[in-house]
């Protein structure tokens, strides 16, 4: 008697084992369309800077939004804590690595000021710029009269794993389908993997989905904690979810795949893969201006018992118009990731993101370094 298997695993994917395959037809880059929606918001390039605190400050938003894109401000971070967070983002960037873990438990642990959320808001509106802003699940309910009042346009609830059902304590834990009625704005949530986890959100309302659980540069849950999903089967999943969902609803609701981005390869196969947009941090943090002074950490770093994240050295390559619309002369694709969408859009046939969608791709576990000898054995100094 054969003894049965106790469980079987499925294969799945990230971004360095599939490649899209290119298209019967050919279409001149500059006549791709990449724009996207979240709620009443279009954007002109499907790029979201991530709500980390080296990545994104009311400068760096109002930035991001006038060259076409978004970018969320962490509201848990220490742009809400502080008066003058330049000051504490300088000695986050210049303490010893054997210390920097510590010293940002101490930071994150001054209480958040809601007169500071509102100030922050007010500041990237004051610029021009569409408002995004960033909470956990447990603090939304206690700062979300704050948000809208300030003036906020979207309100991300962005943790580590994000689900319709949580089990806790609390009375009255925060219910998504209750939140997304209380606000006149748009509430996009993550973040999450898998198909049903998708679905079950979407059918709460929210305007749009995160999709990433510790691919991240600077974050160490799969480290810490063992969970995750690789960045392309978890897009293809929940874009199935947004696919099936839009079939019994008829309400089209964005997949954002947030985290492990590298380069613009990285972000073309994303959203061949399913996404609508995707969330960055790491080559965001690499631009002239970014708060994090060349550095990038994720926002459980700190957390008080269990950090799950590092700070990174990613230097400063450029600045952000280059990152996102070139000109570069770096080869390896950490700037103009919108050139490089568009470029692989048209080699695809592609005109939109939607027509995107249905490109072929392949596994291709040999597709970085394939051919490549003479490179992979260059030397390096």
């Amino acid at each position: 008697m054969v003894k049965p298997n106790f469980r079987e695993l499925r294969h799945a994917y990230g971004f360095d084992e599939v490649a899209i395959v290119p298209g019967d037809v050919t279409i001149n880059p500059e006549q791709t369309d990449v724009s996207y929606t979240i709620g009443k918001h279009k954007f002109e390039i499907p790029i979201i800077a991530s709500a980390m605190d080296g990545v994104t400050d009311p400068a760096f938003a109002v930035r991001m939004s006038k060259l076409g894109g978004l970018a969320v401000l962490n509201l848990e971070g220490v742009q809400t804590r502080y008066d003058n967070p330049n000051e504490i983002l300088a000695k986050i960037a210049s303490a010893p690595e054997t210390e920097v873990t510590a010293l940002m438990q101490k930071t994150y642990a001054q209480p958040i000021r809601e007169e500071l959320i509102t100030a922050r808001i007010k500041a990237i509106k004051a610029g021009g710029a569409v408002c995004a802003v960033s909470v956990a699940p447990a603090n939304t309910k206690k700062f979300v009269k704050t948000i809208v009042d300030a003036g906020a346009d979207i309100l991300v609830v962005a943790s580590t794993v994000t689900s319709v059902r949580h089990i806790s304590k609390s009375e009255h834990g925060l219910v998504f389908e209750e939140l997304v009625k209380q606000v006149s704005i748009p509430v996009v949530v993550g973040n999450c993997v898998s198909y049903s986890a998708c679905i079950g959100l979407m059918r709460t309302g929210v305007a749009g989905i995160l999709v990433g659980v510790g691919p991240g540069a600077a974050c160490t849950s799969r480290e810490v904690l063992g969970i995750g999903v690789p960045q392309i089967t978890a897009t293809m999943d929940c874009a199935q979810a947004r696919d099936d969902y839009f079939k019994q609803s008829k309400r089209y609701v964005p997949v954002i795949t947030d985290g492990g981005f590298r380069k613009g390869g990285d972000v073309c196969k994303a959203m061949a893969a399913g996404a609508d947009a995707v969330m960055i941090g790491s080559m965001f943090a690499q631009a002239e201006g970014a708060p994090g002074l060349g550095f990038h950490w994720g926002m459980a770093n700190p957390h008080a018992s269990l950090p799950r994240g590092t700070r990174i050295k990613v230097g400063i390559t450029g600045t952000l118009e280059q990152i996102l619309f070139g000109p570069t002369s770096l080869t390896h694709g950490s700037q103009n990731l919108v050139g490089a969408l568009k470029n692989c859009m048209g080699v695809c046939g592609a005109a939109d993101i939607s027509e995107f969608h249905k490109a072929e791709m392949v596994i291709a576990p040999s597709i970085v370094t394939e051919g490549k000898y003479y490179q992979m054995t260059r030397p390096t100094c």
